[in-house]
């Protein structure tokens, strides 16, 4: 058993943010400056405490160092009581300020899971109060509010805590243009707008969905592909919320009748944010989408995508041809941004010149030269390549293939001797041939350039806390076609409950999954004889091209995913 006297010592107190800094997860100049704010204080804040408000390290990261340092185990939320301890000795406020939450008695001391478990006024407290020895252990500050609040207090949310500061009056809807922007601009606003984006955060959601509805303001979260409703403030705090985030993309917040685009950088927790705002007007009020990029946690690399050995092998023997266009396709969402700046990282080297023409520039890459498309001073992804060829480039990514125009251009510069990277709108690679065609490109001229296309999908990786195997039924083998990818092996797949690694989803993170459509001889006749998609994939498959289908179920026997999210975003065959 830990107890807190043993473990913490008044006279050599350990500095968590030299631990933070260490485990590089805090910059060593954030440190010196918050340590400078703190010195600068009448009442001096705790060092943690500072850093997470600032949003330089995430809770987490807070608790697994303090974890470290005082050689305490971490306790999870659901380690906690239901009924509170000693009630009638500890009071809810000394509680809620002092972030401590009794845990149980074991041994003749009372576990106590704290947010600071070096803060020696407390454990006296705590001591005096239980008359035994205090045993801390380390847990989320967010999670001992909630748990003190549910047994303790009104069984408020951290939401809930922020709208009760809010004055009636200021849950009116407003009209005038300085008054919103006076709301927008109030303490409480700007917490509840923090708060939607720190929990998106926490929650690795990809995007927010703030929508408002004649009754109500719906706030949801895309986490790994799939849409989750929480909690959201009151519809007449909606002018007030949108007109928030509007602000801080700086945006038009006296324009409602037309969409608007913006961006905001941000840091949440120690990640360094770029966050795209498009806001649109409907029925009830704007409905605003923000996409959040995560610089720090874009890991470019081709297996940590979920590229696998076929798939892989094939891609890198086109990305060696210095010349001609490779077409990265599928629906919005689905990673085609992130393997075309895989595929670039892999390119960039001292020796080539590489510039790319997007719409946003989601990652800035170092050594990569790239151009932000602006149409309404003309600088359309056509005129900007029109430049660019002029810059001697040995790579040229375009970040959409969205009309003729552009396609043509992109082929004439693959003709001249470019490697000429883009994105296509299309179900499958064989599609992506046809789409060209019909765009009005000429059969002769997508022969001569067209290396290669790779169409993908992203599914949702199985939780390895609760995953679990099954043996299928035969049946179920013979009408998937499993057994032709499993062979003489027995086949085992598996499947998650939920548990509260993953909140309950039984799914954690998502992995690609990918087919490569290389053009040999006998497809670039086939082209030139304008056969449709069907055809096309036959003869691919023939050549040993492994579909989406498959790549899928092959990851679906491994384990890392399961055959239910690999039908849901492909077709059989």
């Amino acid at each position: 058993m830990l107890a807190a006297q043993g473990d913490v010592s008044p006279e050599e107190p350990l500095d968590i943010g030299q631990a933070l800094v260490k485990a590089g997860r805090l910059d060593e100049a954030d440190y010196n400056r918050v340590l400078r704010m703190q010195a600068g204080q009448v009442e001096s804040t705790p060092l943690a405490t500072l850093l997470n408000r600032l949003g330089l390290v995430s809770e987490q990261d807070i608790a697994q160092q303090l974890s470290l340092l005082l050689g305490l185990p971490r306790v999870a939320a659901s380690d906690f009581p239901t009924a509170p301890l000693l009630a009638e000795r500890l009071s809810y406020r000394f509680l809620k300020e002092c972030r401590a939450l009794p845990l149980e008695f074991d041994d003749g001391e009372l576990l106590v899971a704290m947010a600071d478990p070096q803060d020696h006024f407390v454990l006296d407290a705590l001591t005096l109060a239980a008359g035994c020895p205090i045993a801390p252990r380390v847990a989320l500050s967010s999670e001992i509010d909630a748990a003190i609040e549910r047994m303790h207090g009104q069984g408020q949310s951290q939401m809930g805590d922020i709208l009760s500061r809010v004055e009636a009056s200021e849950q009116e809807s407003v009209e005038d243009v300085e008054q919103l922007r006076d709301r927008a601009s109030e303490a409480p606003v700007i917490r509840l707008v923090n708060l939607i984006i720190q929990r998106a955060v926490e929650l690795r959601a990809s995007d927010i969905h703030v929508e408002p509805f004649e009754s109500r303001l719906k706030v949801r979260y895309r986490v790994d592909g799939v849409l989750q409703e929480t909690e959201a403030p009151p519809v007449q705090l909606s002018p007030a919320v949108i007109s928030r985030i509007k602000l801080m993309a700086r945006l038009n917040i006296a324009e409602r009748r037309l969409p608007q685009d913006g961006r905001i950088e941000m840091r949440v927790q120690g990640n360094d944010l770029d966050i795209r705002v498009s806001t649109v007007p409907t029925m009830h009020g704007e409905s605003v989408v923000l996409r959040l990029l995560n610089r720090e946690s874009v890991v470019l690399d081709f297996a940590a995508l979920g590229f696998s050995a076929q798939p892989l092998q094939r891609l890198q023997s086109v990305l060696k041809i210095p010349h001609g266009v490779l077409l990265v396709t599928g629906p919005t969402g689905s990673g085609k941004t992130t393997t075309l700046y895989t595929a670039l990282n892999s390119l960039n080297t001292s020796e080539s010149k590489l510039i790319t023409v997007e719409d946003p520039v989601e990652y800035q890459l170092e050594g990569v030269n790239q151009i932000q498309v602006k149409p309404a001073i003309g600088l359309s992804f056509a005129n900007a390549l029109r430049s660019i060829v002029r810059q001697d480039p040995d790579v040229i990514m375009v970040g959409e293939m969205r009309d003729l125009e552009t396609a043509r251009i992109c082929i004439q510069s693959a003709l001249t001797g470019h490697l000429v990277l883009s994105t296509l709108h299309t179900n499958d690679a064989p599609s992506s041939v046809t789409r060209l065609l019909e765009m009005g490109v000429e059969d002769y001229l997508l022969t001569s350039t067209l290396n290669a296309v790779l169409a993908q999908r992203l599914v949702r990786k199985l939780c390895l806390e609760c995953r679990e195997p099954y043996q299928p039924l035969a049946e179920m083998l013979h009408e998937l076609r499993l057994d032709r990818l499993a062979g003489e092996r027995p086949v085992t797949l598996y499947r998650s409950k939920g548990c509260s690694a993953c909140n309950g989803t039984g799914y954690h993170g998502r992995i690609a999954i990918i087919e490569v459509l290389t053009l040999s001889d006998q497809l670039r006749r086939l082209v030139l004889q304008h056969a449709d998609a069907g055809a096309l994939r036959q003869a691919a498959r023939e050549e040993g091209m492994l579909s989406m289908y498959d790549d899928g179920c092959l990851k679906a026997l491994e384990g890392t995913t399961n055959i239910e999210e690999v039908l849901r975003v492909t077709q059989e065959g």
